[in-house]
């Protein structure tokens, strides 16, 4: 299987995504939009794009950003989606989903950065492909935003500060406003871009200091977003062989 990652920032790294790439032996190719590198120009010999999260928002210019095309990434999202193939956004990822899909994103109640509960909804406990989740687990968060919402979108999973944490738009598609991702490499990078930000941590509800984003442990969201990922590839996989 061939997987390939948008990724906006050098610290918005896909952690425990591209791991479990790594981990199953599939082939991976990037377009790191911050080193110039181009968008596919072609989803054909793509099985699974991931979309990851940035700064960015989808109504971000080029003028305000001039390596990040909002238009163009959901023209490349659109085409995976019409096709068929699996796609993943991550943070700004699904909210471009959205956008892809003609549903605009919107403000988060809360600001979220940290570590804490997402709780599924009766969508997601029926979902198959999430039963490893049960009913709420705790998750990584960094994020003002939210993704919007279609009218076939089925919301999996909220949290006490976000109503739309995981959202399936179809079988094959999901956008996370959380961050299963994270690693303590990862989080380390977010760290040192967000001084400012973590400064004003006091002043949210669910915003984490730097010494406690360092100390939770990201291992136990990791395997359940590997065990995500191994039932959606089943699962898309099974669907070719028919």
């Amino acid at each position: 299987m061939h997987i390939h990652f948008i990724i906006h920032e050098a610290f918005e790294a896909p952690g425990a995504y591209e791991q479990w790439a790594i981990n199953n032996h599939h082939t991976i190719t990037y377009s790191r939009i911050y080193l110039n590198e181009p968008l596919p120009n072609c989803i054909d010999d793509i099985d699974f794009l991931i979309v990851m999260g940035g700064p960015q928002s989808p109504s971000t210019t080029k003028q305000e950003c001039a390596h990040f095309d909002s238009i163009a990434e959901q023209g490349v999202i659109l085409s995976a989606i019409k096709a068929g193939k699996m796609v993943i956004g991550v943070c700004l990822g699904a909210q471009l989903i959205g956008e892809a899909l003609g549903a605009n994103y919107a403000k988060s109640p809360e600001k979220e950065i940290g570590k804490f509960p997402i709780t599924l909804t009766e969508i997601g406990k029926a979902n198959p492909l999430f039963a490893d989740f049960g009913n709420a687990l705790e998750v990584g968060h960094w994020h003002n935003d939210m993704p919007g919402l279609t009218k076939d979108a089925q919301i999996i999973a909220y949290s006490e500060g976000c109503p739309r944490q995981i959202i399936a738009y179809n079988k094959f598609v999901y956008g996370f406003q959380c961050h299963m991702e994270f690693t303590p490499e990862v989080v380390e990078l977010l760290i040192a871009h967000s001084q400012k930000e973590l400064n004003q941590a006091a002043n949210y509800r669910f915003v984490d200091t730097p010494e406690m984003l360092r100390s939770h442990d990201y291992t136990a969201m990791n395997q359940k977003l590997f065990a995500f990922l191994g039932k959606l590839s089943q699962h898309y996989q099974s669907s070719l062989e028919k």
